[in-house]
């Protein structure tokens, strides 16, 4: 046997394969280099997933608001060619139209009238729904129901509860010996009826927003007032309301871009004209007949950013005011 194998080790046909030189494995990134790969590959997974919305964003935000702007400095009328104008849209606005002065006034005084009764409703509303009452479900379903409603279907509604003859608001009125009220022929009335109607429409989300910022204030806090002997009222001076105070300024801001941007109501209550007599002519009705009616698109888009302007210097002036009055406390 030992023979043999002294043979075949011999044998120039009989030769061993040679042995495979395996590549030696790499080794693990380990410390700052692995660390950034690691947060690389995270990263461009996370734009992965968002890409859908930033381009939901860029196509139905951003590009409207280009285009918008670019439309301002346009005559347009959605069948010729735009012109270029410069600010042209804009000084006409400004200087040559009383129709914009008379939006603009009617516009303030609807906000003026319909910002405090909101907040107020909306914090009164809040503080009764911030308990826990059998049955109290119910009583939040019901308050929130206007807030799914169509805001259409509800301004119909509204429109004859309006009437001067047969509308229920008349006849309750009478039953307590007063007269009927022109609510939707007269331009002073017609205003307050849709100061009424949007009151009614924009309660509903400030009172979520305030109930959810009462529902975060600590139970410690009330708590050690009762020890103190403080009342309901005192408790909700003196701790509810300060500790919702941000919450306040969210829901003021709101109230005024969305007083602002009244259209749907004020469009169905008077028809979309705006009466009588521009009692009720706001800044929704006129970008609405400026770009849909006369087809004016690049004065309405000129409308519409200064509106925009009015909305954000508004809003920088009350976060302002708010943080100062942080800053004080």
């Amino acid at each position: 046997m030992s023979t043999k194998v002294i043979v075949m080790q011999h044998d120039p046909a009989i030769q061993p394969r040679p042995a495979r030189h395996r590549k030696p494995p790499r080794p693990r990134r380990t410390g700052e280099a692995g660390r950034l790969g690691l947060r690389t590959r995270r990263a461009w997974a996370g734009r992965l997933f968002i890409a859908p919305n930033l381009l939901a964003v860029a196509v139905f935000l951003v590009f409207p608001l280009a285009f918008s702007l670019y439309l301002s400095v346009h005559e347009w009328d959605m069948f010729r060619p735009a012109r270029f104008v410069g600010a042209d849209n804009y000084r006409r606005l400004l200087a040559d139209d009383p129709l914009f002065w008379v939006a603009l006034r009617n516009t303030a005084l609807f906000t003026a009238i319909t910002i405090v009764p909101t907040v107020a409703v909306s914090l009164a509303c809040a503080a009764a729904l911030n308990r826990t009452l059998k049955g109290i479900g119910v009583f939040r379903t019901l308050l929130f129901l206007p807030l799914v409603a169509s805001a259409v279907a509800m301004a119909l509604i509204w429109r004859f509860l309006f009437e001067t003859e047969n509308g229920l608001i008349n006849l309750l009125l009478g039953r307590i010996g007063l007269g009927p009220v022109d609510w939707l022929t007269d331009p002073h009335w017609a205003l307050l009826a849709l100061c009424i109607v949007t009151i009614w429409k924009s309660v509903p989300f400030a009172t979520v927003i305030l109930l959810a910022a009462m529902q975060g204030v600590p139970d410690t806090l009330y708590e050690a007032a009762r020890i103190d002997g403080a009342g309901a009222l005192r408790r909700f001076t003196a701790i509810t309301v300060p500790s919702i105070r941000s919450a306040l300024s969210f829901v003021f801001v709101i109230t005024v871009i969305n007083s602002f941007q009244a259209f749907d109501q004020a469009y169905v209550l008077t028809g979309g004209t705006g009466g009588p007599d521009t009692g009720t002519y706001v800044f929704g009705i006129m970008l609405f007949q400026n770009a849909f009616g006369f087809y004016k698109i690049g004065y309405a888009s000129a409308l519409a950013w200064i509106v925009f302007a009015i909305l954000f210097t508004l809003t920088l002036i009350q976060l302002r005011l708010s943080r100062r009055e942080a800053e004080l406390s």
